[in-house]
């Protein structure tokens, strides 16, 4: 058995699937140490694994992530991951370090697996292969690294086939790498500068490409093709944390019994602080439909979400488990996370995201069939019912939604994250005794 630390970014997003992987690793029989955010502490607890947590900037809270990124409502689009990635992920490098190196030191980890966000552990892969663990990342976002044959990551573009499409692409990556994400590259070599490194040798977001092993989340199925794929990328499916307490199902609850199609939405636990940005139009726009709507406020009382139709039922928490068995409609605000729960159901969505990976996520939705992409964040209350429409007129959504179920369910992602820790463990023992 193998002591491997697991570090996270602490976002919901991120830690969820890796703190659920160090639950699978404790069950095999591994020792596992958890670094991540202070507010994760319980989390890790339960698991059986350790929990260490970042000092400094690093140690934020993402349920009051506005706190943490004050200027981010004067950027729009591709601006704004900028500014999120160089806040959340770079700024904090130097504190996410401070922690890995500490952990490293104390622990003598025989691997490190990370989320493929955690800048943190970059300083340590710019160091000699010999000199540290093997370091291994977990894609818990959709896979960001540069190709000829896809548009840059954050614009959301679906990949256009021919010589047209890779000359698109051509452009466009040179123009995000080299003007629209410089000063974040810049700002990331500074940062490697400061602790004593080089100049990282790649595109900041083109960094999967330096692990030992990035082991991207979701089936394969779901991303884009790439003729040209780091050798270091494998897809292992999709990791499903257990869906939270729900407590006792709601008194409606039996009204979910197949008499009427039912549509969930929800704006997750984070981007929840505005309803009117989609759950309020998903309700104004399917008011006159014989469906029933589901809302899941993700935590704030149902009351905020003012007067309902008569055909909506709502909740502050619901058992995804339970409740994607029922839906024949998923409206999204595009989490990764989200996503890969309702496609491992075979549930098709209407998705509506704008933020963060958002774009990238609702692109793949409608990209690969399972839905349809409204393109913004605040659809109107008009364009969410004519997806919901679409959807549920075309059984087409339906069935490639239930093929990238069975995509999904053919992988045991638990054992191919065990499987490929191991090997990168034994071969760096192999590499030491030569």
């Amino acid at each position: 058995m193998s002591n491997y630390l697991l570090c996270s970014s602490p976002i919901q997003g991120h830690a969820a699937p890796v703190i659920a992987i160090a639950s699978d690793l404790i069950a095999r029989g591994h020792t596992v140490t958890v670094l991540t955010g202070s507010r994760f502490r319980a989390a890790v607890e339960a698991t059986g694994a350790g929990h260490r947590a970042f000092g400094g900037i690093a140690d934020f809270d993402d349920r009051t992530m506005m706190d943490h990124l004050p200027e981010r409502d004067r950027h729009r689009g591709i601006g704004k991951l900028q500014y999120d990635v160089q806040t959340i992920f770079v700024k904090t490098v130097p504190d996410q370090f401070a922690a890995v190196e500490s952990a490293v030191a104390e622990l003598s980890p025989d691997a490190i697996l990370v989320d493929s966000a955690f800048a943190g552990v970059l300083p340590l892969l710019l160091d000699g292969v010999t000199t540290r663990p093997p370091v291994l990342a977990l894609g818990v976002l959709p896979l960001s690294q540069s190709s000829a044959d896809v548009a840059p990551y954050g614009l959301g573009l679906a990949p256009k086939p021919g010589p047209f499409g890779r000359l698109r692409n051509r452009v466009l990556n040179l123009l995000v790498q080299r003007v629209v994400f410089r000063a974040t590259q810049r700002l990331a070599n500074e940062v490697m500068h400061s602790l004593g490194r080089p100049t990282l040798p790649a595109f900041v977001l083109d960094c999967s490409r330096l692990f030992d092993r990035f082991l991207q989340l979701g089936p394969s199925t779901l991303e884009p093709a790439r003729s040209d794929l780091s050798g270091n990328l494998r897809f292992v499916g999709t990791v499903l944390p257990p869906a939270p307490e729900a407590g006792r199902l709601p008194g409606w609850w039996s009204e979910l019994d197949g008499s009427r199609p039912v549509v969930h939405v929800t704006q997750g636990t984070i981007d929840n602080h505005d309803f009117d940005r989609l759950i309020r139009p998903t309700l104004d726009g399917l008011a006159d439909r014989d469906v029933l709507v589901v809302v899941s406020t993700g935590g704030r009382p149902v009351a905020e979400l003012g007067d309902l139709p008569a055909n909506a039922r709502a909740a502050e928490f619901l058992p995804y488990d339970l409740l994607m068995a029922k839906a024949d409609v998923f409206v999204t605000n595009a989490g990764f996370g989200g996503t890969q729960f309702a496609l491992s159901h075979g549930v098709p969505m209407v998705a509506a995201g704008d933020t963060e990976d958002k774009p990238e996520v609702a692109m793949r939705i409608a990209w690969s069939g399972a839905g349809v992409n409204l393109g913004t964040g605040t659809p109107t209350a008009e364009a969410v019912r004519e997806g919901v429409d679409r959807v549920l007129g075309d059984e087409r959504y339906r069935e490639r939604a239930q093929g990238l179920a069975a995509d999904i369910a053919a992988y045991d992602t638990s054992a191919l994250v065990e499987a490929e820790l191991e090997a990168a463990v034994i071969s760096r023992l192999a590499e030491a005794a030569r």
